[in-house]
């Protein structure tokens, strides 16, 4: 496949770009700055990279779209900074969403935090501590994460979004757990490689389709 991959320089977006490549996929990866990728990445031939800024829409088109043949999947690993916007993953969602409208393009993977959560879900008690501390100390990426699901629901693509509890950078073990019912704790945690691979095996084998799957180490 041809991958459009949105925060490529980012903690998850880095291996994710590097899986990718390895599982024999090309990537388009689209970074504010290119220097963000290691060297190896940016001298690959199966890594285009696109310089562009996804909150205005600088560039998220042209990374889509291609040279004439647009990409097969789009995926999205942006995560809010300290000195960013509070609205990122929505006005950069909507930017996407509109780019692979106009293009034909209808697969995307989205990740977001185990603190949003479905309607009706079951959760353990971990879980509801997790999400009230989320909602007092991170409220504005907790609710910029909904409104980006919102979104996707809304829209005719054939979205999955991964929820991750908190992201750490163990290495890559393979050795993971997934599932839309998944419970998890205070104590879960999964490393950003693993749910890089994760999302990889989703946009594979086209799993969790319009589907919200946790996801967390074995």
């Amino acid at each position: 496949m041809r991958i459009a991959v949105f925060g490529a320089t980012g903690r998850t977006g880095h291996p994710l770009v590097e899986q990718a490549v390895e599982r024999g996929h090309e990537v388009v990866a689209f970074v504010r700055d290119a220097t963000g990728l290691s060297s190896t990445l940016r001298n690959d031939d199966r890594v285009d990279i696109v310089e562009g800024d996804a909150y205005t829409g600088e560039g998220v088109e042209r990374a889509i779209a291609g040279d004439g043949t647009p990409v097969d999947v789009v995926v999205s690993v942006l995560a809010q900074t300290s000195d960013g916007p509070d609205d990122l993953l929505t006005e950069a969602g909507r930017h996407i969403l509109s780019a692979m409208d106009q293009h034909g393009v209808e697969r995307f993977v989205t990740l977001v935090g185990a603190g949003v959560r479905e309607e009706s879900e079951s959760v353990s008690p971990g879980g509801r501590m997790m999400g009230a501390l989320l909602k007092l100390l991170a409220r504005s990426v907790l609710e910029d994460a909904r409104d980006q699901v919102e979104l996707l629901r809304d829209s005719d693509t054939r979205w999955t979004v991964v929820r991750g509890p908190r992201l750490t950078e163990d290495a890559h073990t393979g050795e993971f757990r997934h599932g839309t019912d998944l419970m998890l704790g205070m104590r879960d945690t999964a490393g950003r490689a693993n749910v890089a691979e994760f999302i990889l095996d989703c946009l594979e084998d086209d799993l969790y389709v319009r589907g919200m799957p946790k996801v967390a180490d074995a």
